[in-house]
């Protein structure tokens, strides 16, 4: 038993670290100047944005934020 929980421990750290990384990898999501003179911000760009690199990291940053909640959740309770 100690086994798994020393690996799932390395394996919370892992996640851990690859979550700091890939967060701050990521662009912000301001809308810049282009916001205030009322310009469209529909663009190519924005409707596939889904398929784009960012999209990618977004979607791989959710996967991992619920592995580490769960990574969590189960060590906590093999720690009563």
């Amino acid at each position: 038993m100690e086994i798994l929980k020393t690996v799932l421990m390395v394996l919370f750290i892992f996640v851990s670290v690859a979550i700091t990384i890939i967060i701050l990898l990521q662009e912000g999501k301001s809308a810049g100047l282009g916001s205030l003179s009322g310009q469209s911000t529909e663009t190519y760009y924005n409707k596939n944005k889904g398929r784009t690199k960012e999209g990618l990291m977004v979607k791989f940053t959710s996967c991992l934020v619920i592995v580490f909640f769960v990574l969590a959740a189960v060590l906590n309770i093999g720690s009563f």
